[in-house]
């Protein structure tokens, strides 16, 4: 029998759905029927409008869409107006105040404390600029992934256009709005593996084979990846080569197979990885098989063994992300800025455009860790945008913490996380700054800080995974975290070991610094020893925090990462879920009219 959601889903969906929110705009929060809400929230979901948690009643989030990270000249400058001019709340955060964006981990933004009421006024000024927010939620095709510098950088196979056909043939077509569940696509068409195809439901990655004697460039084939819930999966290889003009069609046939076929009834079990489980990459093959007008090869060699981004490598092999300064292949120039945990202010995004148009093209890219960067910058224009002042707040040189920072939404907003995730991470990111030393050569500790076990924030594919939990501390429910080591993504996916569960908030730096300086005083140092050459072929640096765990063994490890208090003060311990604002120890002013005054309960 299909879950309750699909019957909602089957009297109005997609692109339908906008006409009916109009609707609600223009008369009010309280015109939605009170005992219909959660349905109509599950089809605002669609359009990119996602009601905010208990207590937060008449607030939403709104969720953009931005294909494979590219924001257009002009378009940063919208959003940040926005932001400023609508998307603040009753009550300023401590860490970043009020109005602000969040740079979200598929390359996309998302904005807090929307009205309903003025979700029309933001569409309109958003749309002028050629920025959505269709499909950007619910069970929908979400934000398409694909290497931020796709069509700027070099590239093994071009992939920028293929991505725009994917969203405007594909993600574009309402016939395939209402899926089982949400479903992610990516595309790399570069050497590193930045669009992450490991953790995608379907991905196309860059291969090469040798056909008729000639080498044909083109991508394998991989579904079913995905993380949550603790049942997280890499992505299978179909053993299928594609050449590019193939390529749109082969995602098309996967995607129309689960829509057809994923299941309907149980929503714990009907992600594209179970999905995968189920049928098996043969039987899945073959149904592609049927389904495409053209004879289907065998996989070619992949590049997976190359793969540095998020991966786990030395930095001499390559880039981890995108943060610093690059070449692009017009002789030009992009930099990358490190915005810790994602959170940019308005007027910071708004002065950011004005940099990227007086120094670049204007035009912006977005990473899958939070990080924008600042496109076509000329070699005489570069020192001076790195002289900015912005780029002091926001460096391309980061601290090796704060680089590999990344974090999700948390209690915040978020109805399902269990703990506060992006102040607490600022904070504890300054705290280990001060506290932690690292060696030279190593330019990122890679901390994902998830508010619950769906895991928005990829704690599973990081150094070091945090996953908010509740525990007890001397008699009082506080905030706690599940930490685990060694994750990351690459020729060899792998997802974090446990090693601590439910280690109290503020226990969890202690915990930290224990962990690092261990790795810091028992690493293989030499590179010769550990294998780390330079281009010449000198030994250089010493094991990276994954080889390390590796080689260390799951139970010295857990010794090794002993919880610990420590001068760090952790102000969020007892919040959590039972505050309406994890900031504010008042009463909720919501639900609020349209001018944020709080509405009467009385008839």
């Amino acid at each position: 029998m299909p879950h309750k959601k699909e019957g909602v889903k089957d009297e109005l969906y997609g692109d339908e759905v906008r006409e009916k929110l109009l609707e609600f705009a223009e008369t009010g929060w309280e015109s939605i029927p009170e005992d219909e809400r959660e349905e109509w929230f599950t089809r605002f979901k669609f359009w990119g409008i996602f009601h905010q948690r208990s207590g937060q009643e008449s607030y939403f989030m709104l969720r953009l869409t931005n294909c494979g990270g590219v924001l257009e000249p002009g378009q940063l400058r919208a959003i940040g107006e926005v932001a400023r001019d609508y998307a603040k709340g009753p009550v300023d955060n401590p860490e970043f105040g009020n109005g602000w964006i969040d740079l979200t981990t598929r390359q996309s933004i998302q904005l807090h404390w929307i009205k309903l009421e003025d979700v029309p006024e933001i569409w309109e000024k958003l749309e002028s600029v050629g920025v959505s927010s269709r499909s950007s939620g619910g069970d929908t095709m979400r934000n398409i992934s694909g290497c931020p510098v796709a069509g700027k950088a070099e590239e093994y196979v071009e992939s920028r256009e293929l991505l725009d056909e994917i969203e405007e043939d594909i993600r574009g077509d309402d016939d395939l709005a209402n899926m089982p569940r949400k479903f992610n696509i990516s595309v790399s068409g570069c050497r590193q593996g930045c669009a992450q195809d490991s953790i995608n439901d379907v991905g196309l990655e860059p291969a090469h084979k040798l056909i008729d004697g000639e080498e044909v460039r083109g991508f394998n084939v991989r579904v079913g990846g995905g993380l949550g819930g603790r049942e997280p999966r890499p992505a299978r290889p179909l053993d299928i080569f594609v050449r590019p003009d193939q390529a749109k069609a082969t995602v098309r046939a996967f995607v129309e197979l689960y829509f057809e076929e994923g299941n309907r009834e149980n929503r714990q079990k009907n992600r594209a990885r179970f999905f995968v489980d189920e049928w098996g990459t043969d039987e899945i093959r073959e149904a592609m098989d049927e389904r495409l007008d053209f004879e289907l090869e065998r996989a070619g060699t992949d590049f997976r063994g190359e793969y540095t981004y998020n991966a786990g490598k030395p930095a001499e092999r390559g880039a981890h992300d995108h943060v610093g300064v690059y070449d692009q292949r017009d002789g030009t120039n992009y930099v990358g800025l490190s915005v810790p945990v994602g959170r940019l202010p308005a007027e910071d995004a708004i002065e950011l455009a004005d940099l990227a148009d007086e120094y670049g093209s204007g035009e912006i890219r977005l990473t899958r860790r939070q990080n924008p960067l600042v496109m076509d910058v000329p070699d005489e224009k570069l020192d001076d945008l790195l002289a900015h002042d912005l780029l002091e707040t926001y460096t391309p040189e980061p601290s090796p913490f704060e680089q590999g920072a990344m974090a999700c939404t948390g209690t915040e907003f978020c109805s399902i996380a269990l703990t506060e995730t992006k102040a607490r991470t600022a904070r504890m990111l300054r705290w280990l700054q001060r506290n932690v030393e690292l060696p030279d050569d190593v330019d990122r500790i890679k901390i994902h800080y998830s508010g619950c076990t769906a895991d928005c924030g990829q704690a599973m594919t990081a150094d070091i995974g945090l996953q908010g939990m509740r525990a007890r501390k001397d008699g009082e429910m506080v905030e706690a975290m599940d930490v685990g080591v060694g994750g990351g993504v690459g020729e060899d996916p792998s997802f974090v070991d446990w090693v601590r569960q439910r280690v109290p908030a503020d226990e969890v730096p202690g915990l930290i610094k224990n962990l690092v300086e261990a790795y810091a005083a028992l690493r293989e140092e030499s590179g010769a020893r550990s294998g780390h050459r330079n281009e010449d072929g000198e030994a250089v640096g010493g094991q990276t925090f994954r080889e390390w765990v590796d080689a260390t063994g799951q139970e010295n490890l857990i010794s090794l990462a002993e919880p610990e208090e420590t001068s760090y003060e952790d102000p969020w311990m007892h919040d959590a879920k039972q505050s309406w604002y994890p900031f504010d120890d008042g009463e909720s002013p919501a639900p609020t009219a349209p001018d944020g005054t709080p509405l009467s309960a009385d008839d």
